[in-house]
């Protein structure tokens, strides 16, 4: 049986919205660190930057979905919720700087 099955309805909504605010971060950080590294490769004077930032995000973003999974379906679904959502949030606010 799952540890979510012994939780109440409260703490376990409390969890995923916790869980769903982690991935918004990472999303951010994802998101963001993908136009650093665009506008780092377009300029073509730091191609080593540009390769470093590119792993680590996805190290980032992998190895943390990873340690979430550890927790359930539930948690990595709001935790990937999360990160989904933060593409068009960085998009917006990336767009408006750039414009």
């Amino acid at each position: 049986m799952s540890a979510w099955a012994f939780h109440g309805w409260p703490s376990v909504a409390a969890s995923l919205a916790a869980y769903f605010a982690g991935g918004l971060a990472l999303g951010g950080v994802h998101f963001g660190g993908l136009w650093w590294t665009a506008r780092l490769f377009a300029g073509g004077d730091r191609l080593l930057l540009a390769l470093g930032v590119m792993l680590g995000r996805i190290v980032l973003l992998g190895g943390l979905l990873t340690l979430v999974s550890f927790a359930g379906a539930p948690p990595l679904l709001a935790a990937a919720a999360g990160v989904l959502l933060a593409r068009p949030v960085v998009t917006r606010r990336i767009r408006r700087v750039v414009a």
